[in-house]
């Protein structure tokens, strides 16, 4: 870690860490109302995966072999093509700050696939309290949605959502079982292009490519495309990679519990999202149960080695 880095510099780049991935969310449902969801999400991160490659070789940098290349699509896939693709489809149903609690589940997914499937041992009293933190927050926040079953759109959209968080926890822990490529944004940009390409091709055989029509996209979906391409995946992703070296890693994980917070803000000021006590009431207990993992959690990867929300 590099103590010197300047606090400006560090500032900076955290607060380009909470706003901006906090503000995807968001970006994610402007771009949804008139791109299909599986398109919007499949072509954001092919193109900026593509760019981000094309960079990356232009500048030196070696192509991984083999091996390294097919593992970080496989990992792209079960990260960015099911978790976001899944958040994507969602957002056409519930709100974006409601969708942004749902995905503080990410840290009890890691701590319990890697007890339950990577023998990674149990986890320690703080950390027992924060999973029934988090899963209070859960049954306090979608409760009232998931009585009408899985035949209303609002309930799949939750299930498909925290589905969409299991696959990102089980392909970022599988991550660091196998061999990946060794450079952060190459990495990054092979896990951007071959899970943005195969959720396009999923969206195309859904159906999604008649469904769109550029006569019929409005400007909000277009610039919130082009928001989550520059700023989402090359900006905030910069910053992230820039702070791996220059900040402690619990100080970096921090955006787990502020982005949601930074998301339910922004959806209730720029969108007129619901906002009530039951929600405030959820966005509390979820947070501190993921404050409680992160700060305890010890040596276990309870935050996701983030490519791009």
């Amino acid at each position: 870690m590099n103590s010197s880095a300047p606090r400006s510099t560090l500032l900076l780049a955290f607060a380009t860490l909470y706003i901006v991935w906090g503000s995807t969310y968001l970006a994610i449902a402007f771009a949804v109302e008139s791109i299909p969801p599986f398109l919007a999400i499949g072509s954001r991160f092919l193109v900026a995966g593509s760019l981000l490659y094309a960079f990356l070789r232009i500048t030196g940098k070696p192509r991984p072999n083999r091996q390294r290349t097919v593992n970080a699509a496989i990992i792209g896939f079960l990260t960015l093509g099911v978790g976001t693709g899944f958040v994507a489809w969602a957002e056409q149903h519930i709100d974006s700050g409601f969708v942004a609690l749902l995905i503080t589940t990410l840290p009890l997914w890691f701590v319990l696939l890697d007890w339950l499937m990577l023998k990674g041992g149990a986890p320690n009293k703080q950390v027992i309290l924060g999973l029934i933190l988090g899963f209070i927050g859960i049954v306090v926040l979608t409760g009232p949605e998931l009585k009408t079953g899985i035949q209303d759109a609002n309930s799949l959209a939750i299930i498909l959502v925290l589905i969409g968080t299991l696959s990102w926890s089980a392909g970022s822990l599988r991550s660091k079982q196998i061999p990946m490529p060794e450079n952060a944004f190459m990495s990054s940009a092979i896990q951007m292009t071959f899970g943005g390409l195969m959720v396009a091709l999923i969206g195309l055989g859904l159906g999604e490519g008649s469904a769109f029509s550029w006569a019929a996209m409005t400007p909000e979906s277009m610039w919130a495309w082009v928001y989550l391409v520059v700023f989402g995946s090359f900006g905030a992703f910069s910053a992230y990679v820039w702070l791996l070296g220059n900040a402690p890693p619990k100080q970096i994980s921090s955006y787990a519990f502020v982005n949601p917070v930074v998301a339910v803000f922004l959806g209730w000021w720029l969108a007129d999202e619901l906002v009530n006590a039951r929600i405030l009431t959820a966005c509390v207990i979820m947070v501190s149960a993921v404050a409680l993992i992160i700060r305890y959690g010890g040596n276990r990867s309870v935050t996701p080695k983030r490519a791009q929300r």
